[in-house]
């Protein structure tokens, strides 16, 4: 991640071969790619931006998995959504597309953790789309979207079952008993808190997962059981 500030017009071409969209705003593009550690000499960070890209970005995979799934039902297609546009989802994209290194952060950000690291990429993501969207419009949103997530959607991993729901089958089946879930951990500022929850069994080993809400955190920990327990494959191996 860069922490120095590179001059507007060098940032759009960057982001200009990144994403095929040429954006003439450089002040808000260089606020979409900026950590609040980086102020407040950065002039503005990401943060409005992340919160309109993160609508604009669920609207458009909401759509593209309504028309490309005509027979899923609606938990179907929440699991796929969530799949989909998650924090970690975001974070590989947008190392995949090389935008990680264009982030600016102040010197402080080497002391973040490692989850803290990967939301930070997944803001930056929404806040580029953010960008992308008041510049150029949603249809230019969408493309740049689309090009970028229709080949996940496709992934047979984004169809999985609600983990929840899958770990509450499985224990009835295995144990005869129900997962009870445990907040272990609270950190974070109040607009971006990260929870650490673990999910109990009786005579399972219990399993942890994190994430920025409780549910979110609940349903990686039982994801985490699931895989572990052979339930679920392994989708890393």
């Amino acid at each position: 991640m860069a922490r120095g500030t590179p001059d507007g017009a060098a940032l759009a071409a960057a982001v200009e071969k990144i994403t095929g969209i040429a954006l003439s705003d450089h002040e808000r593009l260089a606020r979409a790619l900026t950590h609040a550690s980086a102020q407040p000499a950065a002039g503005g960070h990401y943060e409005r931006l992340e919160f309109l890209g993160d609508r604009v970005l669920g609207l458009v995979i909401a759509e593209m998995l309504f028309e490309a799934y005509p027979d899923a039902a609606e938990g179907e297609l929440s699991v796929r959504l969530n799949a989909l546009v998650n924090a970690e989802t975001l974070a590989e994209l947008a190392d995949e597309i090389a935008l990680t290194p264009l982030i600016r952060a102040g010197a402080e950000f080497g002391s973040l953790s490692g989850r803290k690291r990967v939301n930070t990429r997944s803001d930056v993501m929404e806040a580029l789309i953010a960008a992308i969207y008041l510049e150029k419009g949603l249809d230019a949103a969408r493309t740049f979207i689309l090009a970028n997530w229709r080949d996940r959607a496709e992934n047979i991993s984004a169809g999985r079952r609600d983990a929840k729901t899958e770990l509450q089958e499985w224990a009835h089946q295995r144990v005869k008993a129900s997962p009870t879930y445990r907040v272990d951990s609270r950190e974070g500022p109040d607009h971006d808190p990260v929870f650490t929850v673990s999910v109990l069994i009786d005579g399972v080993k219990p399993g942890a997962g994190t994430g920025r809400s409780k549910r979110e955190a609940e349903q990686s920990a039982a994801a985490m059981v699931l895989t572990r327990e052979g339930v679920w494959k392994d989708e890393t191996e």
